[in-house]
């Protein structure tokens, strides 16, 4: 079997160097762009906005961070935290991701739980109000740093760009990535689309678009080796999410497993190596081009993790 053939990267777009990818060939006449945010030392999505968290903690005297995982915002905030020499503990469900193995090495205390994301969030609360340590979760105390920190994805976007790409894709899961991706181009002025990619059936995001914005019943949502990043019966910024997406006329849709992997396969052809809930945007896209077409212009993909 022939190796994957390298990325053409169009150019490191941010202090962190994560590139762009042209992956135009798997859509014929449309332009296509992934960032690869898989590229961060932590292999998420999620690392510049712990790295925010951490510096603010910081800032505020702190040396202990908890959060609540379903595994890529526990390896961005453990390497974050290990590169700071700060203590971080993240809670993670019992066998989901690797088992906490990659947060371990990164220097964190990993404490599963039995039940589900939101069960995690409870006792990474729980643990940050007996006052050894502080709340880091993305809807916490430090959901401003967290909101900046996710930013950062439209600043790298605009310093490698030579005009405003026509929509970002974006993976749903909480929702926090789509709120701080509107925040931040509404301050450099791009009216850019944002769509939103999930799993479909297991995020009130997707099941209830265009809203208004319902939980979803604990028990419906079902997990797999392949979503379970996006799986949430509450997504924490859900509402507001929503919002941010609608208001760039954009829309939320949803992927099954098997088209998750599928773009996961895609993107190893051109050198990207995300998981197949990381490819999630991409599965959305793709889904998009077949049964309508995409929208002239540029579109950026997200991978989210690896």
């Amino acid at each position: 079997m022939p190796s994957p053939a390298p990325p053409s990267a169009v150019a490191p777009s941010d202090a962190f160097g994560t590139p762009l990818i042209d992956v135009s060939a798997l859509v014929p006449g449309a332009r296509v762009l992934v960032k690869d945010e898989t590229r961060y030392a932590s292999g998420s999505h999620k690392e510049p906005a712990a790295r925010a968290v951490v510096a603010q903690v910081l800032a505020d005297g702190h040396r202990h961070i908890a959060i609540a995982t379903c595994g890529n915002y526990g390896r961005a905030m453990a390497t974050a935290c290990h590169a700071a020499g700060v203590d971080c503990t993240v809670v993670l469900p019992t066998g989901w991701s690797d088992g906490g193995e990659a947060m371990r090495a990164a220097g964190a205390r990993v404490h599963l739980v039995d039940g589900s994301y939101e069960d995690a969030v409870d006792e990474s609360r729980r643990l940050a109000a007996t006052g050894d340590c502080v709340d880091g979760n993305v809807d916490g105390p430090y959901v401003e740093a967290v909101l900046g920190g996710h930013g950062v994805l439209v600043s790298a976007l605009r310093a490698a760009l030579p005009e405003p790409p026509a929509v970002i894709w974006l993976p749903v899961g909480n929702g926090t990535t789509a709120i701080a991706v509107r925040r931040r181009l509404q301050a450099v002025g791009w009216n850019t689309v944002i769509n939103g990619v999930g799993s479909t059936g297991n995020n009130p995001v997707v099941t209830c678009w265009p809203g208004p914005y319902r939980t979803l019943p604990p028990q419906s949502v079902t997990t797999t080796d392949h979503n379970q990043p996006l799986v949430n019966w509450h997504a924490l910024q859900g509402a507001e999410a929503m919002e941010a997406i609608a208001a760039t006329g954009g829309v939320v849709l949803g992927a099954e497993d098997r088209e998750l992997c599928d773009a996961r396969d895609a993107l190893a052809e051109h050198g990207a190596t995300p998981t197949a809930a990381g490819s999630v945007a991409l599965a959305g896209l793709l889904r998009s081009a077949r049964s309508e077409g995409l929208a002239h212009g540029t579109h950026v993909v997200v991978l989210s993790g690896r």
